[in-house]
């Protein structure tokens, strides 16, 4: 059993344009709307992949109500922990003409501390009983100091993939998390220094290994992907697809 855990979902609205044009009156040719976020869409991809999974997540408001309705559609085991707010609703606007994607992002509002407690609470309760535990997104503003290290603490035995960074991820590297996964961008951000070619973006990778990631996996939009462990690294290059909307 996977568990996928996260805290900050968005309802998306999809607005694809003939053309863009700045500044002016823009009418959309087609609108959708869908859950998003990454947790959720961690979610939507285990369940494609046919693996055992279960998703917790906080919802809220008219837009939480929505986003579990198509869980509910889709088949998605998940457990919803109010949020007391309504979840952030997020842009995407897809210019056909240009081929460009362009995001508008609400980033996540802030939660009461009985919140915090009720996702922890049931975190620790299906990360014991799961073989991986995926824990993704960013973490509401007001949330407590060293909440990731405490719920990974609070996992067990359950291999921990982290899609996190910064001094967050620094933080529970001394857990020895299986995977960690930033973006060449957050990993820099997470050194403190720029990683302008392979070779710093090996050493920053070492570094995060050594202190206690199994596994780095770094991103790099189109380009190639890293993975290294203590011995071994890996290059790898991604198919060039048409890419739709990169949200959903």
């Amino acid at each position: 059993m996977i568990l996928a855990a996260g805290m900050s979902p968005a309802w998306q609205q999809i607005l694809e344009f003939d053309a863009v044009h700045v500044g002016r009156v823009n009418r959309a040719a087609r609108a959708t709307w869908c859950a998003s976020g990454k947790v959720l869409n961690v979610a939507r991809a285990l369940k494609l992949l046919g693996a055992p999974a279960r998703t917790i997540c906080i919802a809220g408001g008219d837009s939480g109500r929505a986003i579990r309705d198509e869980f509910n559609r889709d088949g998605i085991a998940a457990e919803w922990i109010d949020a007391g707010a309504a979840t952030r609703i997020c842009t995407t606007i897809l210019d056909r003409a240009s081929g460009e994607t362009t995001e508008l992002v609400e980033n996540a509002a802030a939660c009461r501390p009985d919140v915090f407690e009720q996702f922890a609470h049931a975190f620790a309760a299906e990360a014991t009983q799961c073989e991986y535990t995926i824990l993704t997104g960013s973490l509401p503003p007001n949330a407590p100091a060293g909440f990731t290290r405490n719920l990974l603490a609070s996992a067990g035995e359950s291999r921990a993939v982290l899609d996190i960074r910064g001094r967050e991820l620094l933080d529970v590297l001394p857990l020895r998390p299986f995977l960690v996964k930033p973006n060449r961008h957050e990993l820099g951000q997470t050194v403190g220094r720029e990683l302008n070619d392979d070779t710093s973006l090996l050493s920053a990778m070492r570094e995060i290994n050594g202190r206690g990631a199994t596994w780095v996996v770094i991103s790099d939009g189109g380009r190639a992907l890293w993975a290294t462990s203590s011995q071994e690294s890996f290059r790898i290059q991604p198919p060039c697809v048409d890419v739709v909307n990169p949200i959903d």
